[in-house]
């Protein structure tokens, strides 16, 4: 029976959340979508992760889903509900935490956005990126979900009327705040947030709650969830496909960094992105025999939605053909899911590496796959997972596009070659 269902806004912080409860040992299953999803899962799955897609729409649309999935868990008696976010804060923070807020009945809904073991912290209420302040960082220049304030409460004030509270992380026989609400805890350390957590199980309990990986790392064991015998990993191909779906600049940073240290690099064009059915014309299918056979005589291998020139060729084709950032998005994603769908069988494939929550769900989508098993994380923020397709399992790793040194592909090259 499911003890506890989260809900996230994309598929990578899905599986790094969920991840969290699986390396424990707790029987976890990340899905796509919502119709019916909890009843989908096996009798023996505890933790239920859903990957609702709401980070790209509108507020009112992200509530309406929170709020459906909500009340069909509180129907079904689940003990705990997570509204898993981004680490970074960008998505529908306010719509999604208010229509859970609301959904479930409860009074106050602790919110830990935090994520130290990455760099994310929060202080005074606002939250920091590597002790920047998140709207000056990187996210603040996202092309597609920008963040535009670092103080947590005027985020969410953005789309909700709830009363937000601020309060320093809690310790043991700390008062918890008063009030109905929001409340949002700082976090500096993993130890704030598992003193937090700890502090307001006591007060009350945590039927709902909301944060991301690093507040989802504390709950297992705090919950009662976790178990004696955690899963062992599977053994991993030393064959690395890396499939770069993320404009990040800190992805396009470790694509330029792998490549600079000798790993083959396919950069797709404009038109192999944009261009409907692109990879279905005689030309297309020429290139992907190419990409085909890159994959074969080179490990690793990369396959990056980049263009050369830092994406600008994109742009103005997309300007010239009426193309707004939704559909390069939706165009990109697609496409690169066309490719790792056509690819996925392939025995020259072993380890994949995708990056961006995107691109891994249009992958999925092509090869009509709906559930994934999540395993361990490789390192911090890359989570490996099982994913079966037409009799065949591969081992997946996923992180986010903001995730990682510059040295990621390249050091996890060299960790599946010692494996």
């Amino acid at each position: 029976m499911i003890s506890l269902l989260m809900i996230a806004d994309d598929f990578t912080g899905a599986l790094d959340t969920g991840v969290q409860f699986a390396a424990s040992g707790v029987e976890t299953r990340v899905v796509v979508g919502m119709d019916g999803v909890l009843s989908l899962p096996a009798p023996e799955v505890r933790v239920l992760v859903v990957d609702a897609e709401t980070r790209h729409m509108a507020p009112e649309a992200a509530c309406a889903v929170v709020e459906s999935l909500t009340c069909q868990a509180v129907d079904l008696g689940v003990q705990y509900i997570y509204k898993k976010t981004d680490s970074a804060l960008r998505g529908n923070i306010g719509a999604e935490l208010t229509a859970l807020l609301r959904a479930s009945g409860e009074k106050r809904l602790p919110f830990l956005p935090a994520y130290p073991q990455v760099g994310r912290t929060t202080v005074g209420g606002v939250h920091l990126v590597n002790g920047v302040p998140v709207a000056e960082s990187v996210f603040g220049q996202d092309p597609f979900e920008p963040v535009r304030h670092s103080t947590v409460a005027e985020l969410i004030a953005e789309q909700s009327g709830v009363p937000v509270h601020l309060s320093p992380a809690l310790g043991a026989g700390d008062p918890v705040p008063g009030g109905e609400g929001i409340l949002v805890f700082d976090g500096q350390t993993p130890e704030d947030l598992s003193s937090t957590a700890r502090r307001l199980l006591e007060d009350g309990g945590l039927h709902i709650m909301a944060g991301c990986a690093g507040f989802g790392a504390v709950l297992p064991a705090l919950l009662g969830l976790a178990s004696d015998s955690p899963k062992e990993a599977p053994q991993l191909s030393e064959r690395l496909l890396v499939v770069c779906g993320s404009v990040n600049p800190i992805s396009v940073a470790q694509m330029a960094a792998a490549e600079a240290a000798g790993v083959a690099r396919w950069q797709m064009t404009p038109e192999q992105k944009l261009q409907p059915d692109y990879w279905r014309t005689e030309k297309g299918q020429a290139e992907f025999a190419a990409i085909r056979e890159g994959v074969a005589r080179n490990n690793p291998y990369i396959i990056d939605t980049n263009d050369k020139e830092r994406n600008r060729l994109t742009d103005e084709y997309a300007a010239s053909h009426g193309i707004d950032i939704d559909g390069i998005r939706l165009g990109v994603s697609q496409s690169i899911g066309y490719l790792v769908g056509n690819l996925f069988t392939d025995p020259s494939v072993g380890t994949l590496l995708i990056t961006g929550g995107d691109t891994l769900l249009q992958c999925m989508e092509q090869m009509g796959v709906r559930e994934v098993e999540p395993v361990r994380e490789l390192t911090t923020g890359v989570v490996l997972s099982r994913v079966s397709y037409q009799g065949c399992t591969h081992c997946v790793l996923t992180k986010s596009g903001g995730f990682g040194k510059e040295t990621l592909v390249t050091d996890l090259a060299r960790q599946l070659a010692r494996r």
